[in-house]
């Protein structure tokens, strides 16, 4: 007389699978339509955390059938090694985006002068949908800021402004800053810039392509006290440059200032940079700041060099 033992079969690690396809395929199919199609943040935020929510389920089940498997010797292991393999991208990614919410400050809006930010020339206005922020950023949220990055600060160069304008400019392009508003030069933009949607330009902003500056801009790191501002600039010593930007990877949105003010011989530049969407950056606001001035050191270095 034969035995045949009849393995079980572990229903979880069955339905653990299919739930953890269903996560990462809804996951996968959320981030390209944020990263390059209408898909607004809010929106990509929800569908991630639904996706998070369905992987944890199946991870849940792929543990119960491991355990069956072990115990019982339930069939249902490599459904359970699926289902942990498919629901590691989106809880991997989420529970990254969570880490960085305990850990970096509750704020959405970075200034490297903290005791004088810039103003905007035109506020960034965005449906925050079920992500509602302070309109106003207080001292509190500056103090919040300081103690987060303490090197986060403007940096001075020696320099005229319009050479470190025309760095700055050149920069900003390297860096994937599309620049939209700006405040101190002379001339005004045409009513639709090429390239950039009519409705993102604000009406009477001035600007001057980085294309159509003069290409003999003075090379002294000073220009003399009784010499002429230069004939685009309307010699209040300061600039202002808006712009926004997307992350490379999410396409996360981010609005950027960037304030030249010329100092007697040298030249000022601070960044203020705000996530378009919800109370809080994940710290990326900070890492846009610094990875632009970072870039335009090397760029007035390679100047100063030549």
């Amino acid at each position: 007389m034969t035995v045949r033992f009849v393995r079980p079969v572990s229903y979880a690690a069955y339905l653990s699978r299919y739930l953890g396809l269903s996560a990462l395929v809804l996951f996968l199919i959320a981030a390209p339509l944020h990263r390059f199609g209408p898909l607004t943040t809010p929106d990509f935020i929800s569908l991630a955390l639904i996706s998070a929510a369905i992987a944890g389920v199946a991870f849940v089940l792929a543990i119960i059938g491991l355990q069956r498997l072990w115990s019982a010797g339930a069939k249902g292991g490599l459904w359970s090694l699926y289902a942990l393999v498919l629901s590691a991208v989106p809880l991997g990614i989420v529970g990254f985006a969570t880490f960085l919410y305990w850990q970096k400050p509750q704020i959405y809006d970075v200034s490297t002068d903290v005791a004088d930010a810039p103003n905007w020339l035109s506020i960034p206005t965005a449906n925050q949908q079920w992500l509602p922020r302070p309109a106003i950023i207080s001292k509190a949220d500056r103090d919040l800021q300081a103690a987060a990055y303490p090197t986060l600060a403007g940096h001075r160069y020696e320099g005229a402004i319009d050479r470190v304008y025309t760095a700055a400019r050149k920069v900003a392009k390297a860096q994937r800053i599309r620049i939209i508003h700006t405040d101190g030069l002379i001339g005004s933009l045409p009513d639709v810039q090429p390239g950039i949607p009519k409705q993102d330009q604000t009406e009477g902003a001035t600007d001057t392509p980085v294309e159509d500056l003069p290409t003999n801009v003075p090379v002294p790191l000073a220009r003399p006290a009784d010499a002429p501002a230069p004939t685009f600039f309307n010699g209040s010593g300061i600039v202002l440059l808006q712009g926004d930007v997307r992350t490379l990877i999410w396409g996360q949105r981010f609005d950027i200032l960037i304030r030249l003010r010329e100092d007697t011989e040298t030249t000022l530049v601070d960044v203020r940079v705000a996530s378009r969407f919800g109370p809080h950056d994940l710290g990326m606001g900070a890492e846009i700041a610094e990875a632009y001035l970072d870039a335009l050191d090397a760029e007035m270095q390679g100047l100063n060099d030549n």
